[in-house]
C-alpha cells in the first residue's frame, strides 16, 4: 500500500473512531469519580428483629410435616423473625420459599415481602418503604454485577429518590442506590459499555467492532511511521 493511501486511511479511521476513544477516557474518568461517591456494597447483616427462642413452640420437623408432599424435597431452612414473631423459612427443590409459623406451624405466603420490608426499613433507618418492583431477572439498573436474583425493589420518599434492592434468601440489602448515585452509574454504563443499545447481541457486535477498529487504526498508525520514515542515504567513498 502506497504511503499517501496508507495516511489517507489512517486519518478517516483515526476521525471516525475518534469518538468511542473519547467516550472510553470519559468513561473512564467517571469510574475513578464513582470510586469516591459510590458507595460499597452493603454489607450481608443479621436482618429482623431480636427473636426470643423460647416463643419457638414448634420444632423445624414438627412444621415441615405440615408440608405434605413437599416435606420430602426440603433443601434449607432458616429461623427468621418477621413482625417480632419466629418464622420457618423453608426452601424445597421448587426453589421459592415457604413461611411456616414457629409457633403453631400455620403458613402465610405473605410474610416474603413483608420481612422484605422489613429489611428495607431498618437498612434505612427505620423509613418508610413502598413496594415498587419484583425482579427475577437483571435490568438497566439492577445488573447482573450485583448476581442475587429475586430480588424486591423498595422506594423511600425522601425527596433523593433513594431506593433498595432486598433478597429474602440472604436476608440482606443486595443494593442501594438514589437518583445521584444512579445518574452517574448510568453515565458510565452509557458511555463505557454502550448501555443505550437494548439488544445486547447488537451491543456486544457495536462494541467488538469499534475496539477491533480501534486497533485497526493502531497498527495503521504503526504501519505509517515505518512507511513514511526518512530513508537513509549512503554514501560511497571514492
Amino acid at each position: 500500500m502506497k504511503p499517501a493511501t496508507l495516511r489517507r486511511l489512517h486519518r478517516w479511521l483515526g476521525l471516525v473512531f475518534s469518538l468511542s476513544i473519547l467516550m472510553s477516557t470519559v468513561s473512564g474518568v467517571m469510574h475513578t469519580v464513582m470510586t469516591r461517591t459510590q458507595p460499597p456494597p452493603p454489607q450481608a447483616r443479621p436482618s429482623g428483629g431480636a427473636l426470643d427462642p423460647s416463643s419457638i413452640t414448634y420444632s423445624v420437623a414438627e412444621a415441615i410435616a405440615t408440608m405434605g408432599a413437599d416435606a420430602r424435597e426440603v433443601r434449607a431452612v432458616n429461623v427468621r423473625s418477621i413482625g417480632g414473631e419466629p418464622w420457618y423459612q423453608i426452601y424445597t427443590a421448587k426453589g421459592s420459599a415457604r413461611y411456616l409459623s414457629a409457633r403453631d406451624a400455620h403458613e402465610d405466603p405473605s410474610k416474603d415481602v413483608i420481612y422484605a420490608s422489613e429489611i428495607a426499613s431498618a437498612f434505612l433507618g427505620g423509613a418508610v418503604v413502598e413496594k415498587t418492583d419484583y425482579l427475577n431477572t437483571f435490568n438497566r439498573e439492577y445488573l447482573n454485577i450485583f448476581r442475587i436474583l429475586p430480588v424486591y425493589r423498595f422506594d423511600s420518599a425522601d425527596g433523593r429518590g433513594t431506593r433498595v434492592y432486598v433478597s429474602t434468601t440472604t436476608g440482606s440489602v443486595t443494593r442501594h442506590t438514589d437518583n445521584r448515585r444512579q445518574f452517574e452509574a448510568d453515565f458510565f454504563s452509557n458511555f463505557h459499555k454502550l448501555a443505550f443499545i437494548p439488544n445486547k447481541v447488537v451491543r456486544d457486535c457495536v462494541l467488538v467492532g469499534l475496539t477491533a477498529a480501534t486497533a485497526l487504526v493502531a497498527v495503521a498508525g504503526v504501519a505509517l511511521f515505518f512507511a513514511t520514515r526518512p530513508r537513509r542515504v549512503s554514501i560511497k567513498k571514492r
